[in-house]
């Protein structure tokens, strides 16, 4: 027997619809190149995304045809991620920090028709211009000076009529927006987000338990809209009708810290690294910067360490840790206390938050060893697979890369992980980064989060280095909080006995070795291959070994 249902399709244009109905007058903020605020409202974003629309159809845009954007966080990027969809097509968010190589392998392999491209980014573009085939390029101007002459401007591509303009009869699972994995366990590997994925995905991200953000919130979302379609957050804030604080070029501390008090911001999203300088700056300038009692903020991206969410307690801002990837569209999990988990003890409490933690629904995990699915004792690790309906059935143009999904359509992820019985979930490591030694395997994460634990430690990579007679043994990078007077065997003592307590000693790194900086990658994350190229020839004997 079927069901008496609509056949309603779950499109991107009914989120258009609804914010351009019932939220017209909300603002949207965008951080221009020059710091000045431009204020707009969801009204006008509603009418330019369908004017975008109506512009790249005259252009001769054709269904399923692939748009790149080049482009910062701001109101226009957002009028790309629904008025290309509602125009047939596919908005693809090029990376604007990868190199000019990696951006024409990119753009080829996708065949992006078009670009949207950044005035302050054209310089970005013309590293691959000459080696990509795009038709036309139009130039959003953020900055007060005129365009450079010979560009095509991004406001004339809207200044045509829109009257008449009708969204085009797409089936749900036609693609709607395109983004590229990093690569940093090989070539970047692309995935098609169906507008099935997409609305779905908004809805569980914007639960309570998820990301737990609503309408009356003022949301800044420093994760780059040209990542992993930005963790879903530009779709479910016009979904929502929330207001939108964009940062534009701008993601140092400070100018955020500014951002939330001016425009006393309620929510924020972003990856550890970013929050690790904002809490530094908090801590350094008390009182300095007034936002609201009371703000939520979610980290992603990588592991979030007890010892930041320590520092957000003691500064009275809730830190909520989430994990995904771009094959998820791209959050899968996030970690807060069950009902039934009220009572357990403060140290219980905080290690629980920094684990992945709780699949949102309609996501589906399992752990798996080469002999089978994990018990879920909490112990016993193995391969993190995920399924779901805004999980990734194949990546785009690459079925040699079929090998990512078993036969019985799990996708596997790459990541290490321990399930505990009430189901929390622990990222052990990135496959690429576990450290094994003597054929025991060794947490990198584990102890790169034991590290920053110690107040003169500001940042910690733990890598893992060949070893002549154990395989590898693990190398621990550190950086140094800002005015810490320690000398560096001093502090090297202090970080092993630090460790000694919580690991075995075969698994504590025979090195410390103290850096100005850790290398990340174009999202914020550690670099861990160049470290791991850096230190490839180390030698463990002699300075920065504590002995072990």
């Amino acid at each position: 027997m079927r069901g008496t249902m609509m056949p309603f399709p779950l499109t991107l244009f009914h989120i258009l619809e609804r914010v351009g109905k019932y939220f017209p007058k909300v603002e949207i903020i965008s951080r221009r190149p020059d710091h000045s605020l431009q204020r707009s409202k969801y009204g006008e974003m509603y009418r330019r995304s369908r004017a975008l629309a109506a512009g790249l159809l005259r252009a001769g845009l054709r269904r399923g045809d692939r748009v790149a954007t080049l482009c910062w966080n701001h109101r226009e990027h957002v009028e790309s991620y629904f008025g290309v969809p509602a125009a047939g097509g596919v908005v693809h968010t090029l990376n604007l920090r990868l190199s000019g190589d990696e951006l024409a392998l990119i753009t080829k392999h996708a065949g992006d028709r078009f670009l949207i491209v950044d005035d302050v980014l054209l310089h970005v573009y013309e590293r691959f211009r000459a080696a990509v085939p795009i038709e036309r390029v139009w130039v959003v101007p953020t900055s007060a000076g005129p365009l450079p002459p010979g560009w095509e401007n991004y406001e004339d591509l809207l200044a045509g009529s829109a009257d008449g303009f009708r969204y085009p009869d797409v089936d749900e699972n036609e693609a709607a927006a395109m983004c590229y994995t990093s690569g940093t366990t090989g070539q970047p590997k692309g995935v098609c987000y169906s507008h099935r994925a997409l609305v779905l995905h908004s809805l569980s991200i914007a639960m309570a338990d998820a990301f737990g953000i609503r309408q009356r919130d003022v949301s800044l979302i420093m994760v780059p809209m040209f990542h992993a379609n930005c963790w879903g957050l530009p779709q479910v804030a016009a979904m929502l009708g929330m207001k939108l604080v964009l940062p534009g070029p701008y993601l140092d501390a400070v100018s955020l810290l500014d951002l939330m008090e001016g425009e006393q911001v309620t929510y924020a999203a972003g990856v550890p690294t970013i929050w690790m300088g904002i809490a530094d700056e908090l801590e350094k300038n008390p009182g300095r910067w007034k936002i609201p009692a009371g703000i939520r903020v979610t980290s992603g991206g990588a592991a979030t360490p007890e010892a930041l969410l320590r520092r957000f307690d003691r500064l009275g801002i809730e830190l909520r840790s989430s994990w995904g990837m771009t094959e998820m569209t791209p959050a899968g999990t996030t970690a807060y206390i069950k009902s039934t988990m009220t009572d357990l003890a403060e140290g219980e409490r905080l290690r629980v938050r920094s684990l992945a933690g709780l699949p949102f629904p309609l996501v589906e995990t399992r752990v798996m060893t080469p002999e089978g699915e994990a018990p879920g004792d909490g112990k016993t690790s193995g391969e993190l697979q995920v399924r779901g309906p805004f999980v990734a059935a194949s990546y785009f143009n690459l079925p040699e890369a079929a090998e990512r999904w078993t036969e019985d359509g799990w996708f596997r992820t790459g990541d290490v992980a321990v399930v505990d019985a009430e189901g929390y979930i622990r990222i052990a490591d990135r496959t690429k980064d576990v450290i094994k030694s003597g054929g025991e395997w060794i947490s990198s994460v584990a102890l790169e989060n034991a590290l920053m634990g110690h107040p003169g430690v500001k940042e910690a990579a733990v890598i893992g280095v060949p070893h002549p007679k154990w395989q590898e043994r693990p190398l621990a990078v550190v950086v140094k909080q800002d005015g810490v007077r320690t000398d560096d065997e001093a502090l090297r003592r202090e970080l092993c006995e630090l460790l000694a307590p919580k690991f075995a000693k075969w698994q504590i790194p025979d090195a410390i070795v103290f850096v100005e900086a850790i290398p990340r990658t174009s999202v914020g994350k550690f670099l861990k291959s160049r470290l791991r190229d850096q230190f490839k020839d180390w030698r463990w004997e002699g300075s920065g070994s504590h002995g072990q």
